[in-house]
């Protein structure tokens, strides 16, 4: 079934189809997320080529299906992320977030909840907020859309919830420092690590300029993500490989910053 109408939604990726064609997935408000088909996008001049960038929101206009390809005819209020579009940094950490997304549900699935959180933490990285703690929480907050409950809030033995912790798979969540002989296949994080992924998996963005943190505080934080994910989700995205491959050069590249 096909309607013609418009919904606001964030380009995911776009792909050549045949010579003038392009097939565009977007992340809709009112739909989900949504794969177009562009007809004649590479003809010059054509209107649509700014809408489909990158890192672009816009009101898109088109027959919308809820199966199969749907047909993007035109858009309006078309909004790029300049910094994320031009900065490699922005960019990657942007890709992963976006790639989280589209992996995290089903198309034409109605989330206009993670459409709002995909929104604001890629306006925020544009706004010039630290673009590496702003992926770090999504990242752990979208991992109940894969299904996977952990509790960050306290101990899974005593309910102990302040001073030292590490991560337990045996016990789904944190284990404090007097329990830590409990399991001994323990996470063996950086507490550090663990502090700020409890905190990151219940703060909300605008917190986001009240925590500024040090290269390896970021590195130990990133370890212990790798670790959650690869045994919880087992999802390996190229944009995410990307940014593995970027943490070799990006502290020659970029300031150092204060924890």
């Amino acid at each position: 079934m096909a309607q013609i109408g418009e919904t606001k939604g964030i380009i995911l990726f776009s792909r050549d189809y045949k010579e003038k064609d392009k097939l565009i997935k977007i992340f809709t408000e009112s739909a989900g997320k949504v794969m177009f088909f562009a007809k004649g996008i590479h003809r010059a001049n054509n209107p649509l080529q700014t809408a489909v960038q990158p890192f672009t929101e816009a009101v898109f206009i088109g027959n919308l299906k809820t199966d199969g390809l749907s047909f993007l005819n035109s858009a309006k209020e078309i909004h790029p992320l300049r910094k994320l579009q031009e900065d490699i940094f922005l960019n990657a950490y942007g890709s992963y977030i976006l790639g989280l997304a589209d992996a995290a549900i089903e198309d034409h699935v109605y989330d206009p909840a993670l459409y709002g959180f995909t929104r604001e933490a890629l306006q925020r990285m544009n706004d010039g907020e630290d673009g590496e703690t702003i992926m770090n929480i999504y990242e752990i907050q979208i991992m109940q859309r894969f299904g996977v409950s952990l509790n960050w809030q306290a101990c899974g033995v005593c309910g102990k919830k302040t001073g030292a912790f590490d991560f337990s798979s045996k016990y789904n969540g944190i284990l404090c420092q007097e329990h830590w002989d409990l399991d001994s296949h323990r996470y063996h994080a950086d507490p550090r690590a663990i502090y700020f992924l409890r905190m990151f998996n219940s703060i909300t963005y605008e917190t986001i300029n009240t925590i500024s943190l040090k290269p390896e505080t970021k590195k130990a934080i990133r370890q212990t993500l790798d670790q959650l994910y690869e045994e919880y989700i087992g999802l390996h995205l190229k944009s995410k490989k990307f940014i593995d491959q970027m943490s070799g050069w990006q502290d020659v590249l970029k300031p150092k910053e204060e924890e």
